[in-house]
């Protein structure tokens, strides 16, 4: 069976998102992998916002829809 291929969402469904959404959906709608992002955050250079629980990361859907619109 094939991997589903997801496709980038738009930037007006990024902005009905929750408040915050986890690190693969938030590194779909910037266009990289889960792991690029997860390196990021490990290395403090996050391109958006990020609560971290943890281990457990949440990227805040505000930052994420100030970065895209700046694009």
């Amino acid at each position: 069976m094939a991997a589903k291929k997801t496709e980038q969402p738009t930037l007006t469904e990024v902005k009905k998102w929750p408040a915050t959404v986890e690190v693969t959906r938030a590194a779909l709608a910037l266009g990289c992998s889960r792991s690029q992002l997860y390196e990021l955050i490990k290395r403090g250079e996050s391109p958006v916002a990020v609560l971290s629980f943890g281990q457990r990361h949440r990227v805040v859907t505000a930052s994420l829809v100030r970065l895209l619109e700046a694009l």
